[in-house]
């Protein structure tokens, strides 16, 4: 069992992005794991331990390393709700060196745009890190939506 007496902070944030490219091309970014795993995991600074990814309602994904020189990182997702080429839905816990670190309640939307896909972000949690870690995880996720663009223009 993981206990933390950290105050917690909730909060939710969103955002928004749109890539010059079909709705379908970054419904396969997500949904596919050999796509996923370019612009999701696969850091050259992270060495991985352990790793699972069933796509499907219900299903588990697991991320579980150490940054080189830095922290033990553990990411545990389960889907919620998968509506192809429209939306996911799910929750995922994070540690750091075995402390608890959130839970967060994510859906992500795709929609077809002029010129390629909008795409929203929208993440709800609880947070021990308090009001910078808030923060902090808003650019962090931000930051890997762009490497998602990145990915979806080469």
């Amino acid at each position: 069992m993981t206990t933390t007496t950290t105050p917690l902070t909730h909060a939710s944030f969103t955002i928004e992005r749109t890539y010059p490219v079909p709705v379908e091309r970054v419904w396969a970014a997500h949904a596919e794991l050999e796509q996923r795993l370019q612009w999701f995991g696969d850091d050259e600074n992270f060495d991985l331990d352990a790793r699972s990814n069933d796509f499907r309602p219900g299903g588990i994904e697991i991320e579980d390393g150490r940054w080189h020189d830095g922290p033990r990182s553990k990411y545990v997702a389960r889907y919620s709700d998968i509506v192809e080429n429209e939306r996911i839905v799910h929750t995922y816990d994070m540690w750091i060196d075995e402390a608890y670190l959130s839970t967060s309640l994510v859906t992500t939307t795709f929609e077809a745009v002029d010129g390629g896909t909008r795409l929203t972000y929208t993440e709800q949690g609880v947070y021990t890190d308090g009001p910078d870690g808030v923060a902090s995880r808003e650019t962090g996720c931000a930051s890997i939506l762009d490497k998602l663009g990145a990915y979806l223009t080469r």
